[in-house]
């Protein structure tokens, strides 16, 4: 649930700050939401973990530059 509530949160931020932090995929974040809140097509075990291995690390690595 907590990939719910990360889309969610992007969801409620203004275009401005989406635009300024362009190198954020945000669409990307909100859409994965999206699969995982609403069971599109069946949910993919595997592919949300490669998703998670690949895109979370650098992800995370880009929040926390916001942050800082």
């Amino acid at each position: 649930m907590n990939f719910v509530a990360l889309g969610e949160t992007v969801g409620k931020l203004s275009e401005q700050f989406r635009v300024k932090h362009s190198t954020i995929e945000w669409s990307k974040i909100y859409a994965f939401r999206n699969i995982i809140a609403h069971d599109y097509f069946g949910i993919d075990e595997e592919e949300v973990y490669g998703i998670i291995k690949k895109h979370i690390p650098k992800l995370q690595t880009d929040l926390q530059n916001l942050i800082d």
